[in-house]
């Protein structure tokens, strides 16, 4: 008989790792929607055409928030321990983060007019969708494997969010200390680069999170193959 064996936990999706990733999570939620509570379309940090535009901005990040702060609990083991819990935030980060979300990030991407926003948007848009529709599809099979992968994927893609708004200084350093761009031009550019952060986040974020899938699911495949038939 062939029975699933909970894989091993790498080291990066341990207690003390997911906490710092959840308090990482929960600061950059507090910047990323700071400049959007007074609801003042000229503080906005993503050009706007229209109140409609600022009005989707605002419904993106808010619900982007609410999924960036919920996700990293679904990898504490206490949590997930507590499968009444473990659902309850799982449904909560999907219905009030997630799919919201990636719903309103489509015409805010479209609004803007800019190829790479609408790429830098839209495709983790669609994949966070489709990971999502995957990873309850595997847990309502009972692949908890499949889950935990989907699951991670699909974190790895709110998780952008930070990323990009690390990559883009980071960037701006290099250009600056290669000469490439002048001081005096530091600010526009960092405004441009921000489509490209966050086109830069969804790329490296998914590679991290293939990394660690591989390394769940070799843990597991392994453990199988040494049980005893």
């Amino acid at each position: 008989m062939d029975l699933q064996v909970a894989p091993r936990v790498p080291a990066l999706l341990r207690p003390r790792w997911v906490w710092l990733m959840l308090l990482v999570a929960v600061a950059a939620a507090a910047l990323m929607a700071l400049p959007y509570v007074l609801l003042d379309a000229g503080s906005s940090r993503i050009a706007v055409d229209g109140g409609l535009h600022y009005g989707l901005l605002v419904a993106h990040i808010a619900t982007a928030t609410v999924a960036l702060v919920l996700g990293p609990l679904q990898f504490v083991p206490a949590i997930r321990a507590q499968r009444r819990w473990h659902r309850r935030i799982g449904r909560a980060y999907l219905l009030a983060g997630v799919l919201p979300s990636a719903l309103t990030a489509v015409p805010v991407a479209l609004l803007s007019g800019r190829l790479v926003t609408q790429v830098g948007l839209v495709v983790p848009a669609v994949g966070w969708v489709l990971t999502a529709w995957l990873a309850v599809r595997a847990i309502r099979r009972g692949d908890v494997v499949g889950h935990r992968a989907w699951m991670t994927r699909n974190y790895a893609l709110t998780f952008l969010a930070v990323t990009a708004r690390i990559l883009v200084p980071l960037v701006l350093l290099t250009m600056l200390a290669t000469g490439a761009v002048a001081r005096a031009d530091a600010a526009a550019t960092a405004a441009s680069l921000i489509p490209v952060g966050q086109v830069m986040g969804w790329v490296v974020n998914l590679v991290v999170a293939e990394v660690l899938i591989r390394r769940v699911i070799g843990g597991s495949v392994r453990s199988r193959s040494r049980r005893p038939r």
